[in-house]
């Protein structure tokens, strides 16, 4: 089984959390300020970037959500 995340930008992996979820679920989910208050994808991937345990819970997320799909 191949790794979901494989060939996925960061990007594109919280425009489809946004997708499914929406802001106010996501944030939610993960508990972090950029998702909570005033949400936008720029911000969100400015944070996520420099914070690599909130990156791992988004990743950790869409892998899940990757999972219930199947």
């Amino acid at each position: 089984m191949r790794d979901p995340l494989h060939g996925m930008t960061l990007q594109a992996i919280l425009e489809r959390l946004v997708e499914h979820y929406g802001w106010d679920a996501l944030g939610q989910r993960i508990r972090i300020r950029c998702f909570m208050s005033d949400p936008s994808i720029k911000s969100s991937l400015t944070f996520l970037r420099k914070t690599p345990w909130a990156r791992l819970k988004v990743e950790n997320l869409y892998r899940a959500l990757v999972g219930e799909a199947e």
